[in-house]
């Protein structure tokens, strides 16, 4: 018995208690499945009758003219499989009008020509029905631990897909974000060319929150891919398919597909996992890197794999991820697991986007070196693209199934040189120093976009806390004593471009009260403090002075 059928209408036919019944209407219907039989005798029949339902009656409600036709709607709308009526006991025969509109619907009309037993008609189609759910549940059971066993055996996908190819008799499919697609049995080259399209398209970048995990192709008329994708920590890495028919029943291939899918998940991790045993030479490329014992760039550039070019460049991008662990008391063993999570989703994402990388886990720490060689479809600002696509994946991640896992992550200047990335690393700690005090920056994670905080951060404490006190030390020392918010209101007042209504708005207060403040701002000031040179220099301190504020706060 093939476990990817269904009964229909034409099979139950053939069963011995339906010997002596006849098809009144419907002929066309006879392919329409049976899900279940039960016996219902009132006229409101929608609340009771779900698809592929096939009713049995006595037909009382065909007693009466009104409504009869209506009841028969309502089966039809519902979807159920069919309706049988037995004569003898209520009715002796069925209307014209109910025959020429069973018809039209294509809806199976069933006659018993005289009384039956409902009883023995529900018996021997349920225990049919029961039978072939049995056969199925076994059949996936055995399927599951054959899943298990190739699995273990090794991280080979074509095993998976062989016996996924076996039990289905379908044409299977598999494609990867990581790695070639594989086609059980090959299909035409140009099938393949269109189910690559569509999982770039539609598959690879699919939320998940908003989709179900049921995804379907249309590839001709006579084709449809039944496709159900592999995900590992969220994201999606792959898909497994199988092409069928479009009124094919399918109910027992998606539970086929969904095994094959949480078996090609765990080949994937354990693959990545695999992959963290062998990083050995990656960590000592990126020590050598940090620590300048490497000046030739054709010689770094060999080590971490990449083809010398004769024309063109590659781009590099160095970076920190920092996880923040928020949560007191938790455990060393805990904490580690975590860092391998992020470890092996961010390979896997690096992967994804096809882009060669050096990592290295030190404490809660992951060191980044990022590769992608310049050409007419990849430039340096879609290297910048991918990796804020990649941060904004782990952050989502870790907020979603990390307990008070906080992702901090910087990016130093994009760079043509490998031998660049001890700068590139200085530049991505100062990104996540700014990002954690400044609270309009928390959400930046490049260098270059850190804008005149790039000069704050260069300049040390020792001239930048007496360049704040020579502009602004007055207006502190006040705000200390009166609690005015004199340097609140600056602030705004700057920001506003000397706007008063703005700032009054800003600050939530009436204007009248802006008015007061200013003229105790010019009193401590002067009245200069509004030209450009001065501007300039109070705007500056303003960060300075916020920057400083908010690190301290940080570190207490």
């Amino acid at each position: 018995m093939r476990n990817d059928r269904v009964f229909t209408i034409k099979d139950i036919l053939a069963r011995p208690v339906f010997a002596k019944a006849r098809l009144a209407a419907g002929k066309e219907g006879t392919s329409r499945q049976v899900g279940w039989v039960h016996v219902l005798e009132i006229t409101n029949v929608s609340p009771f009758v779900s698809p592929h339902d096939l009713i049995l009656s006595t037909g009382l409600w065909l007693q009466s003219e009104e409504g009869r036709e209506e009841y028969l709607l309502q089966l039809i709308r519902s979807e159920a499989a069919g309706l049988c009526v037995e004569f003898g006991t209520s009715i002796h025969g069925i209307p014209e009008e109910l025959i020429e509109l069973a018809d039209r619907h294509q809806f199976p009309l069933i006659v018993f020509e005289q009384p039956v037993r409902f009883v023995e008609i529900t018996q021997d189609i349920h225990a049919l029905l029961i039978n072939h759910q049995h056969q199925l549940l076994k059949s996936l059971e055995t399927y599951s631990r054959q899943l298990q066993q190739r699995t273990l055996q090794s991280t080979d996908m074509s095993a998976v897909l062989n016996l996924l190819h076996e039990y289905a008799a379908k044409p299977v499919v598999y494609i990867s974000s990581m790695e070639p697609g594989s086609f059980v049995p090959e299909l035409p080259s140009e099938t393949q060319q269109a189910i690559y399209t569509w999982y770039e398209q539609e598959v690879e970048h699919l939320d998940l929150n908003d989709s179900d995990t049921e995804l379907w192709f249309h590839l001709d008329e006579e084709q449809v891919l039944l496709c159900h994708p592999v995900v590992c920590f969220g994201q999606v890495f792959s898909a497994v398919g199988m092409v069928v028919h479009p009124s094919a029943p399918v109910e027992y291939l998606k539970l086929l597909l969904d095994y094959t899918a949480k078996a090609a998940a765990a080949l994937t991790l354990r693959s990545q996992f695999l992959e963290e045993k062998m990083v050995r030479n990656q960590n000592e490329l990126i020590q050598d890197l940090m620590n300048g014992n490497i000046l030739q760039e054709e010689q770094a550039q060999t080590r971490m794999g990449l083809r010398l070019l004769v024309k063109g460049q590659y781009w590099f991008a160095g970076g920190v991820i920092e996880m923040e662990h928020r949560l007191k008391g938790i455990g060393r063993e805990r904490m580690e697991t975590n860092h391998q999570d992020i470890l092996v989703l961010l390979r896997s994402l690096l992967k994804k986007n096809n882009l060669a990388s050096l990592i290295m886990l030190k404490n809660n720490q992951v060191y980044v070196c990022c590769a992608k060689e310049e050409n007419k479809t990849s430039t340096r600002n879609q290297l910048v693209k991918s990796l804020e696509g990649i941060i904004s994946d782990v952050k989502r991640f870790a907020s979603r199934n990390l307990k008070q896992v906080t992702i901090h992550a910087g990016f130093g200047k994009v760079r043509n040189r490998l031998t660049g990335l001890p700068d590139s690393l200085r530049e991505a700690y100062q990104v996540i120093e700014v990002s954690r005090s400044v609270d309009r920056l928390k959400h930046i994670h490049f260098y270059e976009r850190m804008g005149i905080y790039q000069m704050l951060k260069a300049l040390p404490q020792s001239f930048l806390q007496p360049f704040v006190n020579d502009h602004l030390g007055v207006l502190i020392d006040y705000d200390r004593t009166h609690h005015l918010r004199l340097v609140e209101t600056l602030d705004a007042f700057l920001q506003n471009f000397g706007s008063k209504r703005d700032a009054a708005a800003q600050l939530f207060i009436h204007r009248q009260t802006l008015y007061n403040r200013l003229e105790k701002l010019e009193e401590l000031m002067g009245p200069d403090f509004m030209d450009q040179e001065r501007r300039i220099c109070l705007e500056m301190a303003l960060l300075a002075h916020a920057m400083i504020e908010e690190e301290q706060e940080f570190l207490s």
